[in-house]
This record gives structure tokens, sequence and C-alpha cells, in this order.
């Protein structure tokens, strides 16, 4: 737990003035359509130790229940997959192994569940990333090592399964979403999602979509060398 001389003041947990809400049609669409999108925006976690906003580096898109390597394929409707059944704009936070927390951004429309996962964030400012080394307790000043991962980057934001069904799209949520860069702009690669060889067919989907040679991205893999996206 932070020491009381990291207490935020009231102003650092403020909702940001100048708050740009993505469209509603991101969250509307499919996890394979929005999860490219969402590179580039703003995740802002309004933590104990103060406001920590961070721009998104890596996503993977988990859609529908023909995707084998979805929590809800086949339609598995339970007490974990119920929220991607939802309507998009909500959390799905999850525990794997045991230890580590998994944010997803749900997307779609009610009873087609679509979810994606972040993957990797980068810190906008030192003040952010002074924060999020705080959360994590760690000294190696390698990026990845921070937040290039979906169980790091939760320590590093403090995100856990309380947070399952958060609204991302209210700025006085503990844990939103805004705009931040034109993914126009953005040079964007896709590969293979990671660690779902359980998928069969849908393992080899390049259907993970992060920054071409950001240092924040979670994996280099070297057997799927990256490919360009085509918009």
């Amino acid at each position: 737990m932070p020491s009381e001389s990291h207490s935020p003041s009231e102003s650092s947990l403020a909702p940001h003035s100048g708050f740009q809400p993505l469209p509603t049609s991101l969250f509307a669409s499919t996890a394979l359509d929005a999860s490219p999108k969402l590179l580039g925006q703003t995740l802002v976690r309004r933590s104990e130790i103060g406001v920590i906003r961070s721009r998104i580096i890596e996503t993977e898109s988990y859609g529908g229940i023909e995707d084998k390597g979805s929590h809800a394929y086949g339609g598995r409707r339970t007490k974990r997959t119920e929220i991607m059944f939802g309507a998009g704009g909500t959390a799905y936070v999850y525990l794997i192994y045991g230890m580590y927390h998994c944010l997803n951004v749900v997307t779609g429309v009610p009873d087609d569940p679509q979810a994606v996962l972040i993957r990797a964030v980068e810190p906008l400012t030192e003040e952010d990333e002074r924060r999020m080394r705080l959360l994590r307790s760690i000294k190696s000043k390698k990026p990845a090592d921070l937040s290039g991962g979906p169980g790091k980057l939760c320590r590093a934001l403090d995100i856990d399964k309380s947070f399952n069904g958060c609204r991302l799209t209210v700025p006085t949520s503990p844990l939103y979403l805004e705009a931040g860069d034109d993914i126009a702009g953005l040079d964007i690669v896709c590969g293979p999602r990671i660690n779902i060889d359980y998928a069969e067919e849908y393992a080899a989907k390049p259907w993970r979509f992060f920054l071409k040679d950001h240092p924040y991205v979670s994996v280099n893999d070297k057997a799927n060398p990256p490919q360009p996206f085509y918009r």
C-alpha cells in the first residue's frame, strides 16, 4: 500500500476537464473492428495515488461465439462470461493462472459476445510512469517490464476483478477510455494472438494488433513476424 506521502489531492482525482469521448460506434462494433482502433487511445485510471493516463499499444480481438479462443466460444454463457453478452463499453476483467488479472474492453451489441484484450500500454508522462512504477514496485527500466503484458499493465494500474463491469465511457469511473491518437497516423502491424494454441484453426488468425517496433509491445514473436495491417 502506498504511503500517505503519495496520497493525491482532490484535484488530482477530478475528471479531466477536456475529456474527449471515443465514438459510440467503436463500442458497438465487433472486437475485430475495434481492436486496431483502440491503439493509440488513452486509458485513464483514477487511483488512490492520483490519475494515471496511458496509451494503448497492443490489443487482441476475441469476437463472437465462433472464435475458439474466446471464453464465450459456442455461446458459453457463465457467471464469468455474462459481461461479454452485454452492450459494448464495459470492462471485462478476469484472473489467469490464479495470479494475473487481464483487462478487456467489451464491444458489440447485446447477446453477441465481443471483447478486446488490452495487452500493453505506455505511460503518457513521467508522472504517469512514476505512479505506475510505484504500484508495480519494480526496478527494471525496460519499458515492457512495466506494462508490456496484460498482467503487468493491470498491476501497474492497480486493476483487479472489482473493475469487472466498470463503464469505460464515463469520465467519473475509476477506469475509462478517452480519445487519443488518430489511428490514420499510426504504423499498425498484426500477427497471431499469444498463448492460445487450444484455439485450433483460430490460433493462427492475425488478430493481435500493435504499434510497429514499439518498446512496450509485450511479445516479439520471431516465429510469426508482424505483418502490415491494411485498414
